[in-house]
């Protein structure tokens, strides 16, 4: 559904763009834009990214109140719960700005939009290495590197990685890399076992996983995978909690041998810089680590065959479902 909100008499350029309007409805609107300032860039979208755990949440309507603050994200429009313009992951052209950045295909941190201006500082280059589609999943990767900060593995380590998901997927290739490394992705769903090995990590079902881990993440938004999570962790070694549920209430077993085994659980976030980097690290230099990160064909295999923007409303049902196939839904905006 289109439903259009632009002056007719109006001279000035428009964008298409992506609100979500009620529980589990979302449209695509027209909106005009302003001109560029002297400091902005006009940015014309190539692709995007659904972030598949927060948007449903964001689509169900099930933003907790106490985070509608917090959850705004970058040049988001509207309020929470609706009508919201929501989405943080878009890649696309500089057509209009500072000469060093014109023609340049930047990542933003901004709404589903197929034009929009911004200014210049808030975009980041794609390196020559990580082609446009790629680049969508800098947002990702910046929350997996931010986790494998916060969680501080070391080589040689056993680690377990509960939940095969986009951000889970990073974490465990970010770890792998480590010298020694064993890394164990694990998940209930058979089919995440070829998008594992897509990326050189071995794959095991939650039954067959190794336990006394030295590192445990989790990332499946589920309580029965944080279930796992603990049990896979040994002595004193750290669960780090990377899932985000919403407003969702999530039993942790934390009886049995959770205390006699002296378990940390731990959260992490990538609002803020892990606080080992904090220091020394903007976000802006974060950004800019994750996207030089992408620079690994193999990475494609987390990417869903492409939607087009305007097909967006009638697909987001499909897209966000929980029993979704766990790759990166991307957004195919159709400019040249």
């Amino acid at each position: 559904m289109t439903r259009e909100i632009v002056a007719p008499d109006s001279d000035s350029p428009s964008a298409a763009t992506l609100w979500y309007v009620a529980p589990h409805r979302a449209e695509v609107q027209q909106e005009l834009i302003e001109p560029p300032g002297p400091n902005d860039v006009l940015v014309r979208a190539l692709f995007g990214a659904i972030s598949r755990g927060t948007e449903r949440l964001v689509f169900s309507g099930r933003v907790p109140a106490s985070e509608h603050t917090r959850m705004r994200g970058p040049f988001m429009g509207g309020a929470f719960p609706f009508p919201v313009k929501y989405g943080y992951a878009t890649v696309g052209r500089v057509e209009t700005g500072p000469e060093a950045l014109r023609g340049r295909t930047v990542f933003v941190l901004h709404p589903h939009q197929t034009r929009f201006v911004v200014p210049a500082d808030a975009v980041v280059p794609v390196p020559d290495g990580v082609p446009a589609s790629r680049a969508v999943l800098a947002a990702n990767m910046e929350t997996a590197l931010n986790a494998v900060w916060d969680s501080a593995p070391g080589p040689a380590d056993r680690i377990a990685v509960v939940g095969a998901g986009v951000v889970g997927l990073l974490v465990a290739r970010l770890c792998a890399a480590l010298p020694g490394a064993d890394v164990t992705v694990v998940d209930v769903a058979p089919a995440r076992d070829k998008i594992a090995a897509a990326l050189g990590l071995r794959f095991a079902k939650p039954e067959a996983a190794p336990d006394d881990c030295d590192l445990v993440v989790h990332a499946s938004a589920s309580a029965a995978g944080l279930a796992t999570a603990l049990r896979l962790a040994g002595d004193e070694a750290t669960v780090l909690e990377l899932s985000w549920y919403g407003e969702t209430s999530v039993a942790a077993p934390l009886g049995g041998a959770f205390h006699s085994r002296r378990l940390t659980l731990r959260s992490s976030q990538v609002g803020k810089v892990a606080p080992s980097h904090r220091p020394r690290w903007t976000h802006r230099r974060r950004l800019e680590a994750a996207l030089a990160l992408l620079a690994d064909d193999r990475l494609d295999a987390l990417l869903a065959p492409a939607v087009r923007f305007a097909a967006l409303p009638e697909k987001l049902g499909a897209i966000l479902a929980p029993d979704g196939d766990g790759l990166c839904p991307l957004i195919d905006y159709g400019a040249e």
